[in-house]
């Protein structure tokens, strides 16, 4: 398990990480005035294929006990899931399929955002 662990702090790193470039890739195609590209849509499903393996592997070390050595357990679970639904979300929900600029400019503040969320709970200086 303690294998496991050390993966799940350093593969929190690569999905940040991930979604650092990703969203300075999506700023990118929004101030060229671009839409939505199947690329860049490939690429944010990696990103959240990611995300769900770090949740996989949490959910495992919770579920073996290891959850007694956050300090603040349950907020993170719900930052866990909240990155789970966020982009899904917007993508889904409220874009609805629109691959203009507009699309691409929601999906910019949405990656960076969701950047924002795991870099603070989940990054090098995180307060877990």
């Amino acid at each position: 398990m303690d294998t496991i662990v050390v993966i799940h702090a350093r593969f929190a790193n690569t999905v940040w990480l991930y979604l650092l470039i990703l969203g300075i890739w999506s700023l990118w195609r929004a101030i060229r005035g671009q839409g939505i590209s199947g690329n860049f849509l490939g690429a944010l499903v990696i990103g959240q294929i990611m995300i769900f393996i770090q949740a996989g592997l949490g959910a495992l070390l919770y579920l073996n006990g290891y959850g007694e050595f956050l300090t603040e357990p349950a907020i993170h679970i719900l930052y866990a899931a909240f990155s789970l639904v966020f982009l899904p979300f917007v993508f889904l929900y409220w874009l609805r399929g629109d691959d203009s600029n507009r699309a691409q400019w929601v999906l910019t503040f949405a990656v960076l955002f969701q950047f924002g969320t795991i870099f603070y709970r989940f990054g090098p200086y995180a307060p877990i």
